[in-house]
Parts: structure tokens; C-alpha cells; sequence
């Protein structure tokens, strides 16, 4: 079993920026794609970030492309999630993800682990 514990949420400026970070338990991370999402109120959970097992490839969701970073160092079996020139719109609770396969995906169904979730709140 893989357990996911993120860090770093709060609150920020709109142009402000913040890192996300997530630890996993496990001797298997390198094997593991990784994700983020984010879920703001009264909406579904939406597909951010994600990366591949070696951090060689990685890929984001429109809005966040140019903004947010997504990286991992796999000596720490951490994923980050870099976020700059920070939005309103993008408050919600931000969940880190894994998924048993180097390879990513954007659909949150065909992730296997979840983080508790961390607060990002931008405001104007």
C-alpha cells in the first residue's frame, strides 16, 4: 500500500506563487506515474499535472500550461508541483495522485493512490 502525504498549500496574492510537494511511502516510486489535481467547490476533481515514472516526460492541462511545474526527485520519492503567476481561479484543494504504471494519464480514474488534499487559496 502507497501512502501520499502533501505539504505546502496556503494562502497567496493573485501573482503570487507556491510549490506543492508530495511523499510517498514505498520502495516502488520510480515505477509510479504521478499526478495532480484540483477540485474547487461545487465542481468535479480536474486533471492539472502529471509525470512520468522517471520525470523524463510530463504533461498539464491548458490553463496551467506556462504557470505551473510539475517535477520529482525520486531519491526523496517526492513529486512537486511548482505553481507561479498564482490565479483566483485557481483556488480549490489540491490532491496529489499515483498510479501503479510509468505511464501518464489525465483521468483521475485511472489513478490507484490519493493524498488527503492541501488548500490553495489566491486571492485578488
Amino acid at each position: 500500500q502507497v501512502q501520499l502525504v502533501e505539504s505546502g498549500g496556503g494562502l497567496v496574492q493573485a501573482g503570487g506563487s507556491l510549490r506543492l510537494s508530495c511523499t510517498a511511502s514505498g520502495r516502488t516510486f520510480t515505477s509510479y506515474a504521478m499526478g495532480w489535481f484540483r477540485q474547487a467547490p461545487g465542481k468535479e476533481r480536474d486533471f492539472v499535472a502529471t509525470i512520468t515514472g522517471s520525470g523524463s516526460s510530463t504533461y498539464y492541462e491548458d490553463s496551467v500550461k506556462g504557470r505551473f511545474t510539475i517535477s520529482r526527485d525520486n531519491a526523496k520519492n517526492t513529486v512537486y508541483l511548482q505553481m507561479n503567476s498564482l490565479k483566483p481561479e485557481d483556488t480549490a484543494v489540491y490532491y496529489c495522485a499515483g498510479r501503479q504504471s510509468w505511464l501518464m494519464r489525465v483521468s483521475s480514474n485511472d489513478y490507484n493512490y490519493w493524498g488527503q488534499g492541501t488548500q490553495v487559496t489566491v486571492s485578488s
